[in-house]
């Protein structure tokens, strides 16, 4: 039998996790350290970045730089924005991983299961046959077969050589 060891999910597992002060998104969208933040795409309006705690290799994350947790303050342009940054990052993850389906959707409000409430965002996540398992169903833990820093640089020279970014 092998062991699995994933020691760095159970700070978010138990709630414990340091995050900033503030909202995370505005505060990754002002920072010009997008490598360290995972973020691989700015747009005029949103921008998109790497999940720190993905359920699945390739989790994205796309908001507006705009602060509302309220979807219908956003304008047309931003909303499409957001939409075209999706399409874009379907299309790296397509070439560079492969998978077989999208999750994309958006929890909107602590009742549907938001997890930062005053910032809308939408996820993408790819999804391969067979990657719901045992691990997952039984034992509620996701295995993450590569890191974070390897997913980075696979979707950023997939995206330089679409010329965008």
């Amino acid at each position: 039998m092998e062991d699995l060891w994933a020691p760095w999910r159970m700070p978010y597992l138990k709630g414990t996790i340091n995050e900033p002060e503030g909202c995370i998104f505005c505060s990754k969208a002002r920072s010009e350290a997008d490598r360290e933040n995972y973020v691989v795409l700015r747009g005029k309006s949103n921008f998109a970045l790497l999940n720190l705690y993905p359920y699945a290799n390739g989790h994205f994350m796309v908001a507006p730089y705009a602060h509302t947790g309220n979807l219908v303050e956003l304008d047309s342009a931003t909303v499409g924005e957001m939409m075209e940054i999706v399409q874009k990052l379907i299309s790296v993850l397509r070439q560079t991983m492969n998978p077989a389906g999208f999750n994309l959707g958006m929890n909107i409000g602590r009742a549907a299961g938001a997890g930062i409430v005053d910032h809308v965002h939408m996820h993408l996540v790819p999804r391969w046959n067979g990657d719901t398992n045992f691990m997952t169903v039984t034992g509620h833990v996701r295995v993450i077969p590569e890191m974070l820093d390897k997913t980075y640089g696979t979707v950023m020279v997939a995206l330089r050589e679409q010329n965008e970014f």
